[in-house]
């Protein structure tokens, strides 16, 4: 038996060779880091850690030991994180609204350490990654009450961005009013109109009147500033601690399952490997003139085995009556399959391209 002595040793010449291989590692993962800035990644990647858990576990024939290996590998990955968050501090990230409004709840929880910037409408903050004045976008894509979001949409069919990633983030509504407000006290609410029609029970139940707003952050900004007991606002719980409001009731909207899909736009598209399971693809096009050729288009996506999650139709502002499609598909476009089906595609597409993938 080997004494205590031997025993340190080797664990101190180990442990020498492994601080070697972490500054490598790190490195690796610095690389990493630029290349998520690069192309609108989240640091916090599940399926990739799930991926090498499993791959990486296997190598541990010991099974108790395994389960150690299997710590180990995660307190490595949180490491990996952590630095990862710390380099892309610089990042800037572009949303539209106002702090405390949803898109920025949704892009705080996407990049927490990244710098975030605030535009007045959807155009100018997609627009400010293409002139390269911000890094990445956070877009609204749909609601889960209220549908897709156009605006966005027609940024896609139109600009030079890719689709990175896919972030759901789930809306509570609350009532927000002045300290000390009771829910007896309000007579009026404002909001944007989207919140005050998720919300039209609790308001009619309680016999408020409504007020519109052209955001929910800014409505609770109001109120705040007004210092009226008699009037509330809906909003986030964020907005009523950012503003110094109270939340007097919780989660007053409609369905409980309201949920917003939003989107990361970047420059640079990130081409899934074939491998990765769980991918999704985005596609926008138009149809020629001729009979069945959407019917044909549809039938070309099936048959490469991308089964179509997702199926819209949108106006052209510049043609009337003409219309472009929007397709979400599970499936990889870069693979052997999808670059045949795009092929495909375009024997019966004017217009065609792929806005970008991302893991789900």
């Amino acid at each position: 038996m080997a004494s205590l002595k031997d025993a340190r040793r080797k664990i101190n010449e180990i442990d020498s060779k492994m601080a070697e291989l972490f500054v490598e590692r790190m490195r690796a993962c610095a690389d990493v880091a630029e290349y998520k800035r690069e192309n609108g990644l989240t640091v916090f990647d599940p399926v990739r850690e799930e991926e090498v858990i499993r791959r990486n576990s296997e190598l541990v024939e010991d099974t108790e030991l395994r389960a150690y290996y299997v710590t180990f590998l995660k307190n490595n990955m949180a490491v990996s994180r952590a630095y990862q968050e710390k380099l892309l501090n610089g990042m800037k990230v572009a949303y539209s609204g106002t702090e405390g409004a949803f898109a920025h709840i949704a892009t705080c929880k996407l990049f927490p350490t990244a710098n975030k910037l605030p535009y007045s409408d959807f155009a100018s903050a997609y627009r400010a990654v293409e002139c390269g004045e911000c890094d990445v976008a956070v877009l609204p894509l749909e609601n889960s009450y209220n549908g897709e979001v156009g605006q966005v949409t027609d940024l896609m069919f139109s600009g030079s961005l890719y689709v990175n990633a896919v972030f759901e983030l789930a809306v509570s509504q609350d009532l927000l009013g002045v300290p000390g407000a009771k829910l007896s006290d309000i007579k009026e609410v404002f909001s944007h109109p989207q919140a005050l029609g998720q919300c039209s029970g609790f308001i009619k139940e309680n016999g408020l009147a409504e007020r519109e707003y052209s955001n929910t952050a800014l409505a609770a900004k109001y109120v705040a500033e007004k210092g009226d007991p008699a009037i509330g606002a809906i909003a986030s719980a964020e907005a009523a601690e950012i503003f110094g409001l109270e939340v007097i009731a919780r989660n007053i909207n409609a369905s409980r399952t309201n949920t917003t899909r939003f989107a990361v736009f970047s420059r640079s598209e990130n081409r899934h490997s074939s491998k990765e399971m769980g991918v999704h693809t985005v596609i926008l096009f138009t149809v020629r003139n001729e009979a069945g050729a959407l019917a044909k288009a549809i039938e070309v996506i099936g048959k490469h085995g991308f089964n179509m999650r997702t199926l819209r139709s949108r106006p052209m502002k510049e043609l009337l009556w003409q219309y472009y499609f929007y397709v979400e598909a599970e499936g990889n476009v870069h693979t052997p399959e999808g670059t045949e089906m795009m092929k495909e595609l375009a024997e019966y597409c004017d217009r065609l391209k792929s806005v970008g993938t991302y893991t789900k």
